[in-house]
């Protein structure tokens, strides 16, 4: 029978997760208290209920709680623990593969580059793939509010530490209006320098925003996708190309891209033979781990440990890491899913 501590032990690839949307409630108010920041309060746990956001009435007011995250992320220190937190809270639940995605940018409000903010992070992931053994590696965001000539630049940056453990570029942020083609250059830029691409899209807008990720912007996976069904023919076009859904539930559920769990595409989507993977989006704000994740699919959407597995081996043939190490990291996923059955 499948259950919650089962899917604990299942090993998991975590390939959406923000830096910014993953902090402790605990970490969060030592790092306040250094930085001289406010905090709604100053209790953990209060703050941990605060900090899930279960009152947005969009994907705008959702983003509004990182206002209590980025200004805690201003400093090299900051940076560092808190992405090697990530890796041990990663490896508490099952990870075995870590994404971490971050705009850099927002880093550099107190002063610091945009390369020594993507440094520290660089430094916390790899001190806690030693101490934990999960596999980490970085994308880097834009946001769609951004100019596209900074867009561009830290595309650049994120093809110039491809060597050392930035793995992709990715276009975040308010999505409704800002159609993700306004970066085509750096989007080229990624392309060129052989990184992975991955865009939010079909998230707060409808499947034209995932068509223009795919057809202009050279995705090679979607972040969300949550309004592909819209466009059956685009679907079916995912589907054949083997571009991987990253799918979020709780996530869409908080931002109103779907009305509740039980009615999220995702259930359709994996169905109709599309390749996808359960992600978090982030662990505080969501206020899950990806296991509750895969526990939300099996109760909700009736995922069997059979699809569940599935699910979980796509996440792990898409990551972004070199082909031989994907498939020596499949293998051993393989072997430990059939260990647990």
């Amino acid at each position: 029978m499948l259950t919650r501590e089962l899917l604990v032990r299942l090993p998991k690839a975590e390939l959406h997760v923000h830096l910014d949307s993953a902090l402790r409630p605990e970490t969060m108010v030592e790092l306040a208290r250094a930085a001289k920041f406010s905090l709604p309060t100053t209790d953990p746990d209060a703050l941990r209920r605060f900090m899930r956001v279960d009152d947005a009435g969009s994907l705008e007011d959702y983003l509004a709680r990182f206002e209590y995250t980025i200004p805690l992320l201003q400093t090299p220190d900051g940076i560092e623990r808190v992405a090697y937190e990530m890796v041990e809270d990663a490896a508490r639940d099952g990870l075995r593969y870590l994404e971490v995605r971050y705009c850099p940018r927002l880093s550099t409000r107190g002063g610091l580059t945009m390369a020594e903010a993507l440094e520290a992070e660089l430094r916390g992931l790899a001190r806690g793939e030693r101490d934990f053994g999960v596999i980490t590696r970085v994308i880097n965001c834009s946001l769609r509010h951004y100019a596209p000539d900074v867009s561009l630049e830290i595309a650049r940056l994120s093809v110039a530490f491809r060597d050392r453990g930035v793995v992709g570029f990715d276009l975040a942020g308010g999505e409704a209006g800002r159609p993700p083609g306004v970066h085509e250059a750096a989007f080229d830029a990624a392309a060129n320098g052989c990184i992975g691409i991955t865009i939010h899209a079909g998230e707060a807008a409808g499947a034209a925003s995932i068509a223009e990720a795919v057809h202009r912007c050279h995705a090679d996976r979607i972040g969300h996708g949550t309004r592909l069904y819209e466009d059956p023919v685009l679907r079916d076009y995912i589907r054949d190309r083997r571009l991987l859904i990253e799918t979020n539930i709780t996530s869409n559920v908080q931002t109103r891209a779907v009305a509740r769990a039980e009615a999220h595409p995702v259930r359709g989507y994996f169905d109709a033979g599309l390749a996808v993977t359960l992600c978090t989006d982030g662990w505080l704000m969501a206020g899950v781990t990806l296991s509750d994740e895969y526990w939300l699919a099996h109760t909700a959407l009736g995922f069997t440990r059979g699809e569940i597995d599935r699910m979980i081996l796509d996440g792990f043939a898409n990551a972004f890491l070199p082909w031989p190490e994907r498939q020596a990291l499949l293998g051993r996923v393989r072997e430990e899913l059939a260990e647990l059955r």
